[in-house]
Order: C-alpha cells, then structure tokens, then sequence
C-alpha cells in the first residue's frame, strides 16, 4: 500500500503563473471518476489564478495521446498553445487482458508525448483494480489526483520557464 505524498501539493516553485494555459483532455469512459478529476484539477487550477484552460473529452483511455498530439499539432503557430497539458483517464481492471494492453499503450503513448513536444504532458490516468481504489484516489487515504495533476503542470510550467 502506498502512502499519500503530501510533499507533491507542496506549492514551492508556483509562482505568477496567472498567464498560464492548461488543456485538459479526458474520457468519457468511468465518468463519474473522471468529472471529479477534473474538478479537482480545476479547483486547483483557480487556486493558483490560471483561467485559460481548455477541456477536450476522447472516448476512452486509449485516444488520450492521439488527442493530446492533435491539439498540439493543431495549435502551433496561433498563440494558443498551451503550458501543459494533462491527460486524465480511469481503467479499471476487468476479466481479460484488455486492462494491460489499454494501461500499457497509453503510458507509452503519453509518455512518448513527454519527451517529444516541447510542453509537459501530466499523467492522470488512474490504472485500478477497482471502483473503490478509484475514490481513494478522489480525496481518500491516497490524496486527490486530479488536485495533484494540477500541481504537477503547474511547477513543470514553471520549471520549463526557468531553464
């Protein structure tokens, strides 16, 4: 059992990031999981003043780097692209091997992005074995993930404007 990382929603490093703009692209798979995420990033979000935020929803987990890539792609050159992008999903463990296969080509596809777009791409995807570890990671014993995934681009925002 992991413990929660209280050290992660330390906001040391977040500074006048009022300008910043964050897209989110999310599922539609295990909605009521998924809303709350993104709830929580957004509370978040409006904590540290950041208004320009932009939502897309993709079917499911699979589609997330696709999408990722095509706002990217398609923003270049506008003005509107963003700081981070942060991409949250739920797949939850089931009687086939489907689990592995979607919760590996989405790590991989996301973290492809990671080290290929000039921007961070903030993993929220919750991979779990069940609904009830899904809502421990809603504000349960395990924190917040979508609060934490706010976070998480806020100080890679900063981080990527101080080097």
């Amino acid at each position: 059992m992991s413990i929660h990382n209280q050290s992660l929603l330390n906001d040391t490093g977040i500074l006048n990031l009022e300008d910043a703009s964050v897209v989110i692209v999310y599922t539609e798979w295990n909605d009521a999981v998924i809303n709350e995420l993104v709830a929580g990033c957004e509370r978040s979000l409006a904590q540290y003043n950041v208004s320009k935020i932009t939502k897309i929803k993709v079917p499911g987990a699979f589609e997330l780097p696709f999408a990722c890539k095509q706002y990217w792609e398609r923003t270049q050159g506008t003005g509107n692209q963003p700081g981070a992008i942060i991409a949250f999903g739920c797949v939850i463990r089931g009687e086939t091997p489907h689990f592995d296969y979607v919760c590996q080509g989405v790590t991989q596809g996301l973290m492809q992005l990671n080290v290929t777009l000039p921007v961070p791409v903030i993993f929220g995807i919750l991979t779990v074995d069940n609904m009830q570890q899904a809502e421990d990671r809603l504000g349960g014993i395990h924190g917040h993930k979508g609060e934490e995934a706010a976070i998480t681009a806020l100080k890679m925002i900063s981080m990527v404007r101080g080097i």
